[in-house]
């Protein structure tokens, strides 16, 4: 039975995947600041409470058993980060991703998969699918702590080209229950009040949860050979409109009134809502106009020879 390590393996994310794996017939070792209880008492499930700053603690997890993949979920934003992500919470993320791969990349790792985001790319002008060889450009300081990960492993694998290593690169996340990112998006960040533009017939790029795990469970079980190595985008097929998030969010919970606005320019005109200020700096869950005037999706073509993308906002659980 393989051994698999997955840091935030407590959070939103971490946790299905713990699930997930187990279900596959792995034996999982969580570490998270605190447990979530949604995978304990599992058979060949065990947890370590550590924050990710606690090297000791987690030096002592890797020298007491023999991993054969690492799963980093740790300092997702989703797990246990607010909306707003601080200096402080960049500078500790920096430091516990050297130490991991540092340790990872010594022990007997055979794979290791790294969550990123989507917001490391330089969104481009024209209508063209973002491809992983797409241009970068981080804005947002989860971006750019993501972005600063990502660097960090490629320089730890220089040293340790045996271990086959993925990179996930994926769009904001949701489930049935989970549904802050959604909503997000159709509310103003100056009042807090919700608002569709016209019929809201424009979309999103967003990522169930359980995509993403379709895609990490394929990876570490299929996944031979370093042809396999490399980023990959992650998200659903197709794009969610606020029209979507709106039916949604009246079907499974409760929503307020909506305030519809003029489709006439609307665009531009909000755009003044959500520029220039610091939070769109820090703020990873922005409304970033220009993604939505160019309609621009992740090409997803690389990923789906290990996922068939079966999860959407309508048959989310």
């Amino acid at each position: 039975m393989e051994k698999v390590l997955v840091t935030g393996g407590c959070g939103l994310i971490g946790r299905h995947i713990c699930s997930g794996l187990l279900k596959k017939g792995y034996e999982v070792i969580a570490i998270d600041r605190e447990e979530s209880g949604y995978n304990e008492g599992k058979l060949h499930y065990s947890s370590v409470e550590c924050p990710p700053t606690d090297k000791n603690t987690i030096a002592e997890v890797f020298e007491n058993n023999k991993f054969d993949i690492v799963i980093h979920a740790a300092c997702t934003v989703d797990n246990d980060m607010g909306p707003i992500v601080t200096d402080k919470q960049m500078s500790d993320s920096a430091a516990v991703d050297k130490f991991i791969y540092r340790y990872a990349m010594t022990e007997s790792v055979k794979k290791f998969v790294l969550l990123s985001t989507d917001q490391v790319y330089q969104f481009p002008k024209t209508r063209e699918p973002i491809r992983e060889d797409s241009d970068l450009k981080p804005i947002s300081n989860y971006a750019v702590m993501k972005y600063n990960s990502e660097k960090a492993l490629v320089k730890e694998m220089q040293h340790h080209k045996e271990v086959l290593c993925c990179i996930i690169r994926f769009s904001p996340v949701y489930t049935l229950n989970f549904t802050d990112n959604l909503v997000s998006k159709i509310t103003d960040p100056k009042d807090g009040s919700l608002f569709v533009y016209g019929q809201g017939q424009y979309g999103f790029q967003f990522c169930c949860v359980h995509n993403l795990v379709d895609f990490i469970l394929c990876f570490v079980k299929n996944a031979e050979g370093h042809n396999y190595a490399g980023v990959y985008n992650m998200s659903d097929k197709l794009l969610t409109t606020a029209a979507d998030i709106i039916s949604f969010m009246r079907e499974k919970h409760r929503l307020g009134a909506v305030m519809q606005k003029s489709s006439g320019g609307a665009i531009s005109k909000l755009k003044g809502l959500f520029g220039g200020g610091k939070d769109e700096k820090t703020n990873y869950r922005y409304l970033d106009m220009s993604k939505l005037e160019n309609n621009n999706m992740l090409d997803h073509t690389k990923a789906s020879k290990f996922v068939n993308f079966r999860w959407d906002i309508h048959n989310t659980k």
